[in-house]
């Protein structure tokens, strides 16, 4: 009995990328984190290091827009466009200086924030000779309120203000040449912090506040997302501000700066920073009337929200590309995913009345959600270096940097047999020469 609708049991996981252990606790769970790679994989962690600069990445120049998704990546993606291929592991690399920069030490008295200065942070990263300069740390703080006296003994749980990214700038001239336009990249890592993994929990859907209420339907529902993501983007501190107030002082500073020139502006991150970048370019369109071209490269994201806003982020042009390994299960989470379409075409009387009856409850719990953007699906299983079965490994960032590197197509979903697992190398002069 098919009834249109894709079930998830679990809430969503937003587990961090592997790119750098915690020197904490390696001594203790090197052998089991290694044990997630099988032998092929000859896994170390100092190859994991984002340490390569050197990209021949091609020139893009006029055709900046379609690699921007102007026309939803149409023709690009199955096969994967070589060139595409190159942006998308580019974008990665950003999001891996996120997560390579975040200061996972507990015991660290900087625990929970950037490691690196700005002016050193895309160099210490490997990402000098990208052309572009940090111009904005950026912090999230989570919305839930723990006891005194639990933050007390426990404080290193209970770190409510953490950095969380940052923006960067393309200022070289050859890259701007190449890129066919000056590119603003703001950058998110996933989950890292105890905090951020109880927002996560918080799964059902709220409103968006201040939504301005277009020509709708009577019978329309308004746009929600998930009421943990939101917190995170909207909550704040008498000493911080918050994540959306952080993005849109320096996208309005931005945007001032550079208006008469062609600007992007590509949000890209991981798991919970996959869900923040969606949530920050809806933000920014309905901040900036004048905002550039607004893409969002993510990787292994969750569920945001619900079909309204789907529909109000096509509205606002927004561009998502979503890169998603079918094997990882956060991808699909948290809720429910109803196809209306499949519930309409039921012809069993029972069938349609039951699954209209199953939508309507999963809808009471505030619990429909939908799909959002242009996926780009990978499998983990197609690789001979990645364990199948493996929950974390099918969701860890450097997974998707590998398959992205080897995905052909979907007839054809893995080659190079013979390429080094969890190597971004490009073989070539830097791109800045």
């Amino acid at each position: 009995m098919r009834l249109g609708i894709k079930t998830a049991a679990i809430q969503p996981l937003a587990s961090s990328s592997i790119s750098k252990p915690n020197p904490t606790l390696i001594s203790s769970s090197e052998s089991t984190v290694c044990s997630q790679f099988n032998n092929k994989s000859l896994f170390s962690w100092s190859r994991l290091k984002p340490n390569s600069a050197k990209c021949n990445f091609p020139k893009l120049g006029h055709k900046w827009k379609q690699y921007q998704g102007i026309n939803n990546w149409e023709g690009l993606l199955d096969p994967l466009d070589d060139n595409l291929r190159l942006e998308i592991l580019r974008y990665g690399h950003f999001v891996d200086a996120a997560y390579y920069s975040f200061d996972f030490d507990y015991s660290s008295l900087t625990y929970a924030t950037c490691l690196y200065p700005k002016k050193s942070l895309l160099r210490r990263c490997g990402l000098a000779n990208y052309g572009y300069r940090l111009t904005k740390n950026l912090r999230v703080t989570c919305g839930i309120h723990i006891p005194t006296w639990m933050n007390k003994m426990f404080k290193w749980t209970c770190t409510q203000s953490c950095w969380i990214g940052y923006v960067a700038i393309c200022e070289h001239k050859n890259e701007i040449t190449r890129l066919g336009r000056r590119d603003i990249v703001i950058a998110f890592r996933g989950t890292a912090t105890c905090l951020e993994w109880l927002e996560n929990l918080r799964a059902t859907l709220t409103h968006l506040p201040n939504h301005v209420e277009e020509e709708e339907e009577e019978d329309s529902v308004s746009p929600m997302v998930q009421k943990g993501f939101l917190s995170l983007y909207t909550s704040k501190t008498t000493t911080h501000a918050s994540l959306q107030e952080m993005v849109r002082e320096e996208i309005g500073r931005v945007i001032q700066t550079y208006t008469n020139e062609p600007l992007s502006l590509t949000l890209t991150g991981h798991s919970l920073g996959a869900a923040l970048a969606i949530l920050s370019a809806y933000d920014i369109t309905a901040t900036f009337n004048d905002a550039p071209m607004v893409t969002v490269v993510s990787f292994g994201g969750p569920r945001v929200g619900n079909e309204s806003f789907r529909k109000q982020l096509e509205q606002r042009g927004i561009k998502i590309l979503r890169i998603v390994n079918s094997d990882d299960v956060v991808t699909r989470v948290p809720g429910f995913v109803v196809n209306l379409d499949d519930v309409a075409s039921n012809s069993g009387v029972h069938v349609g009345i039951l699954s209209r009856w199953l939508h309507t409850c999963v809808e009471d719990m505030q619990l429909v959600y939908a799909d959002i953007g242009q996926e780009l699906r990978l499998s983990s299983k197609e690789s001979p270096y990645l364990s199948r079965g493996d929950v974390a490994m099918c969701h860890d960032l450097k997974t998707y940097l590998h398959l992205v590197k080897n995905f052909v197509s979907s007839s054809c979903p893995c080659t190079h047999k013979n390429s080094t697992p969890f190597s971004h190398e490009f073989e070539s002069s830097s791109l800045l020469e």
